[in-house]
């Protein structure tokens, strides 16, 4: 009885591994741009995609940024000075690629850039925290994408966003998670507008990983900042215990944060080169075994699970 039903499941799973396995031809020939290549992964991606031999436009906030990565990678690589943030910078920033790309189109996107030192209660936060966090993370990447979209369409590619397991289930508080949440949002409606162009749009979502917004120092100044900033009434509220909870417990997250990048870059690589892309790539153990389970439980469950580990007010309900 079983046998037949093993048998299938095998067979599943190979034609899986080799639908997946199927890599476009000529990738020499496309274009790819990445949005925050000063560091993490989408210097890791830059560097990657240039050893395969694509043509990659990588993005930097800052010139030294740009010097660096160019000492890293072949003469094809070329740079782009970008800030997601300031509508001109991106409009300057498509000019330059529409001149490189020319006729060919841009075949890949990747919106990478990204701002995440924000952890901390919502109450602690004020319009301009969330602002910075959101104006990045989110209307940046929806300003890139639709700014570059037509040179996308003229050559049916692709477009990969990166989201984060908090875009699922939100376990910290401030700008990163809703930004995410948007992520996700705007990535599943435009692809559906898209499909009939033939352009093709993946979400990444990596548990915690060890990159330049993995930095413990300033996480913590961040959140020393909002305690210090905070009104007597709320500080009494919460209690000092409660802040000394809050960096304990950041520091816990960061530390287990995986170093292997390239989990979430081979991911990046192959939603631009597979002939069958997934739509969605949950990365690393923590958001394969935790976040992404819990967040389809029962909220009741879900809440449970989440608060048993979080700090306590000093003048919480007794």
């Amino acid at each position: 009885m079983w046998l037949p039903l093993l048998v299938l499941i095998v067979l599943l799973l190979i034609y899986r591994w080799h639908r997946q396995s199927q890599i476009l031809e000529n990738l020499t020939d496309k274009y790819v741009f990445i949005t925050g290549c000063d560091s993490g992964f989408g210097n890791v991606l830059a560097k990657q995609l240039d050893k395969r031999g694509m043509k990659v436009l990588a993005s930097c906030l800052t010139t030294k940024g740009a010097e660096n990565l160019k000492k890293e990678a072949s003469s094809r690589l070329q740079t782009v000075i970008l800030d997601v943030a300031d509508g001109q910078s991106v409009i300057s920033a498509a000019k330059c690629i529409a001149n490189i790309v020319g006729d060919h189109g841009l075949w890949g996107l990747v919106n990478n850039a990204g701002f995440g030192f924000a952890f901390a209660p919502n109450a602690w936060q004020t319009r301009a925290d969330f602002a910075k966090v959101l104006n990045i993370n989110l209307v940046g990447l929806c300003d890139v994408t639709v700014t570059l979209l037509p040179l996308i369409i003229k050559a049916k590619g692709r477009i990969v966003n990166v989201a984060s397991c908090g875009g699922r289930l939100p376990n910290v508080g401030g700008g990163y998670c809703p930004s995410k949440f948007g992520v996700e949002a705007f990535s599943d409606s435009l692809r559906r507008e898209v499909r009939d162009f033939g352009v093709k749009i993946s979400i990444i979502e990596p548990g915690a990983f060890r990159t330049a917004l993995g930095a413990t120092e300033p996480h913590l100044k961040n959140l020393e900042r909002l305690w210090s900033n905070l009104p007597s009434p709320i500080k009494e509220y919460y209690g000092e215990q409660y802040y000394y909870q809050c960096a304990q417990g950041l520091k816990s997250l960061i530390g287990v944060a995986s170093p292997k990048l390239h989990y979430v870059t081979d991911c990046m690589e192959h939603a631009l080169t597979a002939v069958y892309p997934w739509t969605r790539y949950s990365v690393g153990l923590d958001c394969k075994l935790y976040y992404l389970p819990v967040s389809y439980l029962p909220t009741v469950i879900s809440d449970y699970l989440l608060c048993r580990s979080a700090p306590k007010p000093a003048r919480g309900v007794m």
